[in-house]
C-alpha cells in the first residue's frame, strides 16, 4: 500500500505540487492514499484525480484576494526584500465586529469550491483511493483526520478548508460544538497516520529543507514577531512529526521517501506571488527528477 504525504506550508505547496507531478506522471506512481495538511489538503483530491495540470494552475495564480476577504497584513518592498506589515484598519474593523482573528479567509473556501466540483468530489468518493485532510480541533485539543470516504461534498470542502485556515491570521471555525483551525498545529507531516492506515510505502513531500539553514530576520513589529513565533513552533511540530513517523516506520517495516526542498523558498509563506510559486512548482518537478535519477544510477552501480 503506497500513500502519498503533503505537508503544510502556505504558498510552497507550489514545491509540492512539482514533485507530486513528477512521481504521478513520470514515475507512475498509483496511490491508495493521500493525506495532506493545510496547503497541502489542497493538493491531495486534485492529484488523487491526477488533475495535476489543473491545480498547476491553480497554485500558480493564486493571490492575497484568492485567499482573503479580509487580509490582516500588508506586503511591502524594501531593498528587494519582501516584508509584512498590519493592516490596522481591517484588524480593528475585525475585532470590532468580534471576530476572533485578526483576518477572514471566506475566499480561499470560495475557491476550493470553485476549483473541486461535485462530480469530482462523487468520482474520488466512488474511487479506490482515500484521500485524508489534517484538522486541529482546538476544543478538544486534539487532531483529527477527515476521509472523503465519510463526507458529503459540501462537508468535506470546508473541512478542506479548515484545514488551511492559519489562526489567527485566517478564520477559526465552529463546527459541532468545536473550534477548528489549520492542521498543521498538531500534525504537519502526517505519516504516522499513513503507516497506521495501512501503508507500507510512504513518499513524504516536506515543505521545509531538511537541515536548518534559516536565520530569521529580525521582528520590525508585533505582526512580524508573531508570524516568527508561530513559524518557529511548526517547524518543531514537523521535526517531531518526522522523528515519530521514522519511528513507526522502523517499526512496521515501512519504507518512507523523503522529499525536502534544497533551499529555503521563502520566510513568509503567508505571500502568494505568481512568479515564484509558478517557478517553486518547477522546482519540485526538477528536483524530484533529480532526485529519482540519482537513486537509480546507485542502483545499476
Amino acid at each position: 500500500m503506497r500513500a502519498l504525504v503533503i505537508s503544510g506550508g502556505g504558498s510552497k505547496g507550489a514545491f509540492a505540487g512539482g514533485v507530486a507531478q513528477y512521481l504521478i506522471e513520470n514515475k507512475k506512481h498509483e496511490y491508495d492514499l493521500f493525506i495532506g495538511t493545510s496547503t497541502g489538503s489542497l493538493l491531495v483530491s486534485h492529484l488523487a484525480l491526477k488533475r495535476v495540470e489543473k491545480i498547476k494552475d491553480v497554485y500558480t495564480n493564486v493571490n492575497q484576494a484568492s485567499i482573503f476577504d479580509s487580509c490582516p497584513f500588508i506586503t511591502k518592498r524594501k531593498k528587494g526584500v519582501v516584508t509584512i506589515g498590519i493592516n490596522h484598519i481591517t484588524v480593528l474593523l475585525n475585532l470590532f465586529k468580534g471576530y476572533k482573528t485578526f483576518g477572514t479567509s471566506v475566499n480561499l473556501k470560495k475557491l476550493i469550491k470553485n476549483t473541486l466540483s461535485e462530480d469530482e468530489f462523487i468520482a474520488l468518493k466512488k474511487g479506490n483511493a482515500d484521500v485524508i485532510v489534517t484538522v486541529s480541533n482546538l476544543s478538544l485539543n486534539q487532531v483529527e483526520y477527515k476521509s472523503i470516504k465519510d463526507f458529503e461534498y459540501e462537508a468535506f470542502c470546508e473541512w478542506v478548508w479548515i484545514s488551511c485556515n492559519y489562526t489567527p491570521f485566517m478564520s477559526l471555525v465552529k463546527k459541532n460544538g468545536c473550534e477548528y483551525a489549520d492542521g498543521g498545529l498538531g500534525s504537519m507531516v502526517p505519516i504516522e497516520e499513513a503507516i497506521k492506515r495501512g501503508a507500507t510505502t510512504v513518499d513524504a513531500i516536506i515543505l521545509q529543507t531538511e537541515v536548518s539553514q534559516l536565520n530569521r530576520m529580525p521582528s520590525i513589529n508585533a505582526f512580524s514577531l508573531l508570524t516568527n513565533m508561530f513559524a518557529f513552533m511548526l517547524d518543531r511540530i514537523e521535526s517531531q512529526n518526522i522523528r515519530i513517523g521514522k519511528f513507526v516506520a522502523s517499526n512496521q517495516k515501512a519504507i518512507i521517501n523523503f522529499y525536502y526542498t534544497p533551499t529555503v523558498l521563502t520566510t513568509n509563506s503567508l505571500i502568494f506571488d505568481k512568479v515564484k510559486m509558478t517557478k517553486w512548482w518547477k522546482r519540485g518537478f526538477l528536483y524530484a527528477k533529480y532526485k529519482n535519477e540519482e537513486v537509480s544510477q546507485l542502483e545499476t552501480e
